[in-house]
């Protein structure tokens, strides 16, 4: 086996890479460096080291994968088989889709793998990664043996959603997925049909064109908590894709459900897992439009509800826009602050890495004096288990949903 290219990095690196930080940027290594992407590289700085994967044109420049030896086909199955003894709760309980593999979360940074049904989504986020889908794929099916197909693709979603690539302590945008078509790399396509189960409730999943890898998978535990408290009140859900939130809202007891969306054939998807799940069609209505203006239209006419949810797209796909996105942010939620019944409550979530927890609250906070409404926070959540955080990887953490009851000012 021919040596491996050896880079050393600036000492002042050595305590966040011995903590286990996945990434090394480019304006860390030597700028005359040149090597294919895919290329298996040792990394040191000071007396710590480590392999990872090179990429020859963006901000991330090295993946550290281990710091004991060499990945190969049996050291990547190990992390499969980790990662599927995390998720066994998912399935006891009767979970069809779920996060199987979470990239760095996982211990596998630039991959990602959804289960739905018999069949798995894979996507990457690197250039290069050739020899690792090929032990991927093997150790999927090594794993799992009941797996009917395994299907590659791209992902048409923010950064965030997988662990953001942000720039944080670095400068530069985060990058986009690497572009890919769907196609089935390993067995059987799966249906146009499919159907999948999350805490009892049915939902199709197009894993062909289909949003994400095909539905919204880190909010499976914050539907659940809507529902618990939709018991006949009337909820809007804004950003509703094919109407997972309104579902659970439906199986609360809520009296009644608005869905809304811009996306077209949204209405029809929503509507068809309305009848999937037996709920009467008389309880919901889907309206397709802009979710600001709509809210700014029922604000203007006084136009309130018992429940508002609000799962706004990532406005911050990297460190620079980061501003502007808690603009957008305040605006969404002050609208939809000024649509919420006295003693009624707003579910508000975020998808990017870019605005933290706090900074988050700190935006409700500013929305709620702008619509002069006092918040009571009373429930708020982060990622499930699915989704896991490397302790060394504060990127890894990005979703946020909050929960807080609307009162007026005092």
């Amino acid at each position: 086996m021919a040596k491996l290219p050896e880079i050393t990095l600036p000492q002042q690196l050595k305590e966040r890479l011995a903590q286990g930080h996945p990434w090394v940027y480019r304006t860390h290594v030597p700028p005359q460096l040149r090597l294919p992407s895919g290329t298996w590289v040792r990394v040191r700085s000071g007396d710590w080291s480590g392999y990872g994967l090179w990429e020859a044109n963006r901000p991330i420049a090295i993946r550290i994968f281990s710091t004991h030896r060499l990945p190969d086909a049996h050291w990547l199955r190990e992390r499969v088989h980790a990662a599927w003894e995390l998720r066994a709760p998912l399935r006891d309980d009767g979970c069809t889709a779920y996060r199987w593999l979470f990239g760095e979360g996982d211990g596998l940074p630039g991959l990602t793998v959804d289960r739905y049904g018999d069949w798995a989504v894979l996507a990457t986020y690197m250039e290069g990664a050739g020899e690792l889908i090929g032990w991927l794929i093997a150790a999927l099916r090594d794993v799992d043996p009941t797996i009917r197909g395994i299907v590659l693709r791209g992902r048409d979603t923010d950064e965030d959603e997988r662990g953001g690539e942000s720039q944080i302590g670095d400068t530069g945008a985060a990058h986009s997925p690497v572009t890919q078509r769907a196609s089935v790399v390993w067995g059987v396509a799966p249906p146009q049909g499919l159907v999948v189960r999350e805490h009892g409730i049915q939902l199709y999943a197009d894993l062909h064109a289909g949003q994400k890898t095909g539905l919204f998978l880190d909010h499976r535990e914050n539907r659940r908590f809507i529902q618990q408290i939709s018991a006949g009140r009337t909820v809007l859900n804004c950003f509703s894709y094919t109407g997972a939130f309104s579902l659970y809202a439906l199986r609360g007891g809520a009296r009644m459900v608005t869905s809304t969306d811009i996306g077209k054939g949204l209405a029809a998807a929503a509507a068809a897992n309305v009848l999937l799940n037996g709920f009467e069609p008389a309880r919901h209505t889907f309206v397709t439009d802009d979710c600001f203006a709509l809210l700014e239209r029922y604000a203007a006419e006084g136009r309130q509800f018992d429940l508002v949810v609000l799962d706004p797209p990532s406005f911050a796909k990297s460190k620079q826009s980061r501003y502007a996105a808690l603009r957008a942010y305040t605006r969404i939620n002050t609208l939809a602050m000024r649509c919420v019944a006295s003693g009624g409550a707003l579910a508000s979530a975020s998808c990017t890495s870019q605005v933290g927890p706090e900074a988050f609250k700190e935006m409700l906070a500013a929305a709620a004096a702008q619509a002069q409404r006092s918040l009571q926070i009373f429930h708020e959540a982060g990622q499930p288990l699915d989704h896991p955080v490397l302790a060394s990887f504060p990127e890894g953490r990005y979703l946020k949903f909050v929960v807080g009851r609307l009162g007026n000012r005092l």
